[in-house]
């Protein structure tokens, strides 16, 4: 299976100047744990997610005066959507992260996120389970 088989293709796509609460409250809405930073003048695309915003608010910052550039990852790992799950799980583990920016032609076209990849592996080990237990 294949990333653009797993990946969502809502983007949140967010500004740097965001505070942390106006995207938290835009992730909320959106029910998706990552956003995609465009800042043009920091070079281009990173990622903000739920856990940097805990991990804000757990250091006692101020989701009302943080902006979002001082929390984006910008070194981030792209995925394709013609990578399968299996490259994309391995680049997750690798990096220690679980979302991955999808791009096509130099452009967002959808996250995947651990989640993702354990939904579609979900159904094919169980059926794989049930058929092992049928032979059995």
């Amino acid at each position: 299976m294949l990333v653009r088989d797993a990946m969502s293709t809502v983007v949140l796509t967010i500004g740097p100047a965001h505070t942390l609460r106006q995207a938290a409250a835009l992730m909320s809405a959106r029910h998706v744990g990552a956003a995609v930073v465009h800042d043009p003048d920091a070079g281009g695309i990173g990622i903000l997610t739920e856990r940097d915003v805990l991990v804000s608010v757990g250091l006692g910052q101020n989701p009302d005066t943080e902006r979002v550039h001082a929390h984006t990852t910008t070194d981030v790992v792209f995925a394709a959507p013609s990578w399968t799950l299996e490259e994309a799980a391995r680049a997750m583990t690798h990096g220690g992260f679980r979302h991955l920016i999808v791009l096509d032609h130099d452009e967002p076209a959808g996250i995947v996120s651990v989640r993702d990849i354990i939904r579609c592996w979900a159904p094919v080990r169980q059926h794989a389970a049930a058929a092992g237990a049928a032979t059995a």
